[in-house]
């Protein structure tokens, strides 16, 4: 079963590796960083996705791509900010451990991204291909460090004493292996660029909906924001549409 995954088996592990090690960074930095540093980094991961391509895939952007990039960190940003910040009370302090691990997080979801990308160009497999590689290693490692932290055995037998419980992991399970598919397959189709913008803008048309569903407001820093973010969306496809019909587009 592993000889048909085309590339060699242990270069999943460099995924798998690196989305635990975001992971843990992301929600260990939470604890050391302000509200706003939070915000920030957030928005920023489309900035170390372009580096990282640079650095893996030998990828050249054009010029506008770094000015979107520029744009949708900032109006995710404000829009994020101004929704908000009026509901921090009691707010942390950034540290140089905060920033640290906040560093760390951007480095390795970045990588995430581009290394994946890397493997379906190189070796031009599917995204089920993927699926397997990665997740056999994911499993692996979460099953290690259960057992090593000794609450192995708890959750077997926690799963056991309420069956309810079984229902909701298959079904959790069944909406992350869905939802992992239509990752690889935009990262496999659009690229890491394409995929990191979806995420980094879904949390505020996720906030814009809930807004509308249920009767909430918006104030005028968060629908600048949210304005910022679409024009730049809109001017990239343009863009992107006027790069193929062969209007000239300085790269850098």
């Amino acid at each position: 079963m592993f000889r048909r995954l085309k590339a060699p088996f242990y270069k999943y592990s460099f995924t798998s590796l690196s989305n635990v090690l975001s992971s843990f960074c992301q929600l260990e930095a939470l604890k050391y960083l302000s509200f706003p540093t939070q915000v920030l980094g957030k928005s920023s991961k489309l900035i170390p996705v372009m580096i990282m391509g640079i650095v893996i895939q030998k990828k050249s952007y054009p010029a506008y791509e770094y000015a979107v990039a520029l744009f949708i960190l900032a109006g995710v940003a404000l829009f994020m900010i101004s929704e908000k910040s009026s509901q921090v009370d009691q707010e942390n302090e950034t540290t140089l451990a905060g920033l640290i691990l906040l560093v760390g997080y951007l480095t390795f979801d970045s990588f995430t991204s581009q290394w994946q990308g890397f493997l379906f160009s190189q070796y031009q497999m599917s995204s089920y291909q993927m699926m397997l590689g990665v997740n056999t290693f994911s499993a692996t490692l979460t099953l290690i460090s259960l057992f090593l932290s000794g609450e192995l055995f708890p959750a077997i037998y926690f799963v056991m004493q309420n069956p309810d419980c079984f229902a909701h992991v298959l079904l959790f399970a069944l909406c992350g292996a869905t939802g992992s598919m239509f990752i690889f397959y935009t990262i496999k189709t659009f690229g890491p660029l394409v995929f990191t913008m979806i995420m980094v803008t879904r949390q505020l048309i996720a906030i814009i909906l809930s807004c509308i569903l249920y009767g909430h407001t918006i104030g005028p820093g968060g629908l600048c924001g949210a304005a910022i973010v679409f024009l730049a969306i809109g001017y990239r496809i343009y863009a992107k549409e006027a790069e193929r019909r062969g209007k000239p587009h300085q790269k850098r």
